[in-house]
């Protein structure tokens, strides 16, 4: 992921996505660079439009869903799980009582 990270901070500094410049920006970053990698990736790049790649993936955040609720099974295992440690110790208390 970092490889394509490193490209898209060339482009968006409007620099060319070439090999030597990809290898930099990996190495600023401390990665070790797989020179197999960077080749494989420009030459990916060759030709594609990055931002019409970039819009194009982008999705609306009205398209994205809000984070599920937790599941009503889970609530009511939770609750039954207090309800019983409740009335153990209502019984607890009742035995005591009666000696």
């Amino acid at each position: 992921m970092e490889y394509v990270y490193a490209s898209l901070v060339l482009h968006a500094a409007g620099k060319k996505v070439d090999e030597a410049g990809l290898a930099g920006v990996l190495k600023a970053a401390g990665v070790q660079v797989d020179e197999a990698r960077v080749k494989a990736l420009v030459a990916a790049l060759e030709g594609v439009n990055i931002d019409e790649a970039i819009k194009s993936a982008a999705v609306p955040t009205a398209a994205v869903p809000a984070a599920a609720p937790a599941k009503p099974e889970e609530k009511k295992e939770e609750k039954k799980a207090e309800e019983e440690k409740k009335e153990e110790e209502a019984l607890a208390g009742l035995g005591a009582l009666f000696g």
